[in-house]
């Protein structure tokens, strides 16, 4: 009996002390959250925060995890499609704070950033939106960090540009009928005035789900402007619009404040949309550092094709995970993340030279640094692919 029970004994000893050195080893995993929209018009703004995210965390994982207070993290991305719903956008909030996660990035339009804003507020948990809308980062608003340039800080660079490399004296403001580019809409206007451009058309507007361009394009051209700016155009109507323009037989500029995708523009509008300049990603090949390269070969590795747009919003999850390394308290206190928000500052891994800082911004707009500091890129589409117009910078 004793020979039948003792190899049993040892097999169970064996497993018993596999199981306790597997448990001794077992890695921790820090959650991130994308919320944002991946179908529809809009969905190549959500998806390429997914796979920004996602990317990260694979060259991160492939290391080992991130080292956060010296114990290695498995990064994982829970990432849901809100389908540009404001009350999918809360569904998905509330599904991923419930789950103990401290950090979400997106959504990606004004009314689903302030649709979540209560929920991250009382989950004292943080998202980085790509939404404009002031009171998401003014206070008493804490809990929302802008991860993009917003349209209202590269509008007036723009239109200068505009005015001073291409002589246009007259504007025209045409916004999809929602609040988010309405607001643009309302703001770029303003922005115009100050520069001393004449704006011919400051409140016209085209209906979510609208495929026949013609009639509104129609109306914008009759007002005979030197540019026109499409404001808060999503990527899938930025080709019809441009081409719309073109076939109407309109010659001048057209621009937008929002980040578009160069393969739909090419495979939709081609040369018409040719000359079409929009917010690029914050990384141009001509200031890409060896990090970013990296970056953009594993992107592309993970999805197929690189997005320019990707460039951008490659550094909301980079700097979420630098201010937790500073200081590991962050991981489950927002408010110790929010405290060093204000002084931190770190060399820009994105930017070849090693002289750029990367911090957060945003005190001339906001009053108080409620803002992920990216550099401000300029495209110019050339019917192929984008070219950089120009960088600029925006005031701190």
């Amino acid at each position: 009996m004793k020979q039948v029970l003792r190899p049993t004994l040892l097999r169970v000893a064996f497993a018993s002390s596999l199981l306790l050195a597997g448990a001794a080893h077992a890695q921790e995993v820090l959650k991130i959250g994308v919320n944002g929209v991946m179908s529809g018009e809009a969905a190549s703004w959500g998806l390429v925060n997914k796979y920004c995210a996602e990317t990260t965390a694979d060259l991160y994982n492939a290391k080992g995890g991130v080292d956060i207070g010296g114990k290695k993290y498995k990064l994982e991305i829970v990432a849901l499609d809100d389908k540009n719903d404001p009350k999918i956008s809360v569904t998905n909030a509330e599904k991923l704070t419930s789950q103990g996660i401290k950090y979400v990035i997106g959504p990606n339009i004004d009314t689903t950033a302030l649709a979540v804003k209560p929920v991250m507020e009382r989950a004292k948990a943080m998202n980085f939106p790509y939404a404009f809308a002031k009171e998401l980062y003014k206070a008493p608003a804490n809990a929302s960090v802008l991860g993009m340039v917003a349209s209202y800080q590269v509008g007036p660079i723009m239109y200068d540009y505009l005015k001073a490399k291409k002589g246009v004296k007259s504007i025209a403001f045409l916004a999809r009928n929602e609040s988010d580019a309405k607001n643009q809409q309302v703001e770029g206007v303003e922005a115009a005035k100050k520069l001393g451009l004449n704006v011919v058309a400051g409140s016209e507007s085209y209906e979510p789900g609208t495929k026949d361009f013609m009639p509104v394009m129609t109306k914008i051209i009759k007002t005979k402007p030197d540019h026109i700016v499409l404001s808060g155009v999503a990527p899938a109507d930025a080709p019809l619009l441009n081409k719309a323009a073109r076939d109407l037989g309109f010659k001048g500029t057209i621009s937008t404040e929002t980040a578009q995708d160069s393969k739909i523009l090419a495979q939709v509008a081609g040369a018409k949309a040719a000359g079409f300049m929009s917010v690029g990603g914050a990384s141009t090949p001509e200031i890409q550092s060896d990090e970013m390269k990296a970056f953009a070969e594993a992107y592309k590795k993970r999805v197929g094709e690189w997005n320019d747009e990707a460039g951008t919003k490659v550094y909301a999850l980079e700097l979420i995970l630098a201010v937790l390394k500073k200081n590991p308290a962050a991981l489950n206190d927002v408010e110790v993340f929010k405290k060093e928000m204000a002084t931190f500052s770190m060399t820009n891994p994105y930017v070849k030279g090693g002289t750029t800082k990367l911090e957060f911004t945003g005190n001339a707009d906001f009053g108080r640094r409620s803002q992920v500091g990216v550099p401000l890129v300029v495209n110019e589409f050339d019917g192929k692919e984008f070219k950089t117009l120009f960088v600029g910078t925006i005031k701190n």
